[in-house]
């Protein structure tokens, strides 16, 4: 919770932050389309109201104190918060609701978006906003409705709805299978192996899978994301371990070859989250029955 008497006016911090960003009181004014006086007052107010100086005046110039660099770095940080929840208030039009999720990048690039105009051909007067998260966060914290998310059912305080389990297949460009006349498993060994930062041992898991011995399997440059290496792989980077309804585009077209059809078992899955206390929402609820349904319709993936 926060408190009032700590909190100066908007105009005063907006007078600083400027000032703080330009080294200028003119510039400052001209961005903010106010007199130079007018922007000297305000943070003159702002350094009395906190008892302490937030710039030496050097001639023509403002300096930032010790204690001004950091109020400067946080204010600019909480005026980016408020513009940004103000845009994000305005794009909601005033139709019934507004949902915002959590989404693994490339599973929202390349299989959630695609779908989404069913839902809003169902739902035209809902606002859906995405954001990418790879990784588990605090509802209490993030301003999230409902996330997918990938490995086990486990979310602190939230629920977890099991939408699909994924084939993870190895893949190459033809020209790099050609290159390097892959034709059996062991062959594998001599190519440069593309790395998913976030499942360090797929490569490891897929080969004691198949059976394969004494590979090194860990060797290979490491990417964040599936459309990385998806993208790594189509340019003959090495060959990567992709789940394959995301780069079934891909292995349509001929940018990728899959190697073998060995596909890697795993007990981790997609599942959509949500927080217990948005278990009876109508939005989340909306949400959670169109993705079960488009996630079970969905001939490419998988069952567990």
């Amino acid at each position: 919770m926060f408190r009032k008497t700590f909190l100066p006016p908007v105009a005063d911090l907006l007078a600083f932050e400027a000032a703080a960003r330009h080294t200028s009181i003119s510039r400052a004014a001209e961005e903010l389309h106010l007199t130079q006086s007018a922007v000297s007052r305000q943070i003159r107010q702002l350094e009395a109201q906190l008892g302490m100086a937030l710039f030496h005046r050097v001639r023509q110039r403002v300096v930032l104190t010790d204690a001004g660099r950091v109020y400067a770095a946080d204010v600019r940080l909480a005026l980016q918060q408020l513009s940004g929840a103000t845009q994000k208030v305005m794009a909601f039009s005033g139709g019934d609701g507004l949902l915002n999720l959590a989404v693994l990048p490339t599973l929202g690039t390349r299989w959630l978006i695609p779908r989404l105009v069913d839902f809003a051909v169902r739902y035209p007067d809902v606002t859906v906003n995405i954001a990418a998260r790879s990784e588990p966060f605090d509802f209490a914290q993030e301003p999230f409705d409902a996330a997918i998310h990938f490995g086990a059912p486990h979310w602190a305080g939230a629920v977890c709805e099991y939408l699909m389990h994924e084939q993870v297949v190895p893949v190459c460009s033809p020209g790099y299978q050609q290159l390097h006349g892959v034709e059996q498993v062991q062959d594998l060994s001599r190519l440069v192996l593309l790395q998913q930062t976030t499942r360090p041992t797929q490569w490891a898991d897929w080969f004691e899978q198949v059976g394969a011995d004494g590979v090194h399997a860990l060797r290979g440059p490491r990417f964040e994301q599936f459309a990385m290496i998806a993208q790594a792989a189509v340019s003959g980077l090495g060959a990567a371990l992709l789940p394959r309804f995301l780069v079934q585009t891909e292995i349509a077209s001929g940018a990728l070859v899959q190697l073998f059809p060995q596909a890697l078992n795993s007990s981790d899955a997609y599942y959509l989250v949500y927080p217990e206390s948005r278990a009876q929402a109508p939005l989340v609820r909306a949400f959670r029955d169109w993705i079960l349904g488009a996630a079970k319709a969905a001939p490419e993936l998988t069952s567990p």
